[in-house]
């Protein structure tokens, strides 16, 4: 018998130092990968997390967060679950980029498996959907472990360049908008929990004027400023004559600064003012030492045209998808239908 290379264990409150420490130590480590983060969100979606560590003999080689849900017959495992505003989790690998390719793709195939085994042992789900964290471009052991595959998009501006190179590289249209909206007096500053319910509440407005609603709770949101503000979250708003018009959520995490949400379309008529909030979020990421400036999802058309102005980078993620049984594959696909329609 060929002897088993990953070995995976449940992480409990006790590994909570480590676990970061092992996120911190991943090329693709997230602050959505974070403990606390994991547990804030466990909180808020009724779903119990398996914080997954994997191990070759004593030494971690990765982490693999998921998360449980029933609903009616339904049992659903997710990496991150819905409504939460996050665009990617799934596994990640300890010291990657240091790995030999062998090494590389035997430990990520192993570890799939072992999650895999371990899956159906504790969970026996319906279905599984994982979201791969931006330079994980390996998807291959999920499709050779019987998952489908697809590639989801991202935005990334390298701030490494620097501001003037930066600007130089918007679209010229854009420029204008925010020269526009300095001339006009809007100002921006960063803000705190106030304005961050200003933000949740614009976004709130702008959906229910477009026939939709926000599903991410406001506690969620609160709950995660207490534990990141002013550290890993900050928020940059925009104002004009002392009242507020518009304003952002940003992540910071080692290098990378995230536009995250926010950004609704505001009431004030013939000027941008968030397009000034982003290039000040970007001005102060690069003061901050960070090399690069990200704008989340780049997937849906319409959005694509405002944020390609900015001249970014297009970054490849994959999504991974199994379904365990036929009835769930058929009830997603009535889902999403009705939801088109």
């Amino acid at each position: 018998m060929a002897e088993k290379k990953v070995d995976v264990k449940i992480a409990n409150k006790s590994d909570a130092e480590e676990w970061d420490k092992l996120v911190e130590a991943s090329p693709h480590g997230t602050i959505f990968h974070t403990w606390k983060w994991l547990k804030i969100v466990e909180k808020h979606t009724n779903s119990k997390l398996y914080p997954i560590i994997g191990y070759k003999g004593s030494t971690p080689i990765g982490v693999y967060p998921l998360f449980y849900q029933k609903k009616s017959f339904l049992k659903m495992l997710f990496s991150p679950p819905p409504h939460t505003a996050i665009p990617y989790m799934g596994p990640i690998f300890i010291n990657y980029n240091k790995l030999k390719q062998d090494k590389k793709e035997s430990y990520s195939l192993e570890f799939q498996r072992e999650i895999d085994s371990f899956i159906s042992s504790n969970t026996s789900p319906n279905y599984i959907l994982v979201n791969l964290a931006p330079g994980l471009l390996d998807a291959r052991p999920f499709v050779w472990t019987g998952y489908q595959v697809m590639p989801t998009y991202h935005y990334q501006i390298d701030l490494s360049k620097g501001m003037d190179k930066v600007w130089k590289d918007f679209k010229t249209s854009l420029r204008q908008h925010i020269n526009r909206a300095k001339k006009r007096g809007v100002t921006v500053e960063e803000g705190g929990k106030k304005e961050l319910l200003y933000i949740y509440d614009s976004l709130v407005k702008r959906y229910k004027q477009q026939g939709k609603r926000v599903r991410v709770p406001r506690s969620y949101l609160l709950d995660l400023y207490e534990e990141f503000y002013p550290q890993n979250l900050r928020i940059f708003v925009a104002k004009h004559n002392n009242e507020l018009v518009g304003g952002i959520v940003t992540l910071f995490y080692r290098d990378r600064v995230s536009y995250w949400i926010g950004g609704a379309k505001p009431d004030l008529e013939g000027t941008s003012p968030n397009d000034l909030v982003q290039w000040e979020a970007m001005n102060w990421s690069y003061k901050h030492g960070a090399k690069y400036y990200e704008e989340i999802g780049a997937n849906t058309e319409r959005l694509c045209k405002f944020k390609a102005r900015y001249n970014p980078n297009l970054v490849v993620c994959f999504t991974a998808e199994k379904y365990y049984t036929a009835i769930f594959k058929l009830a997603k696909s009535l889902y999403l239908k009705i939801r088109q329609k």
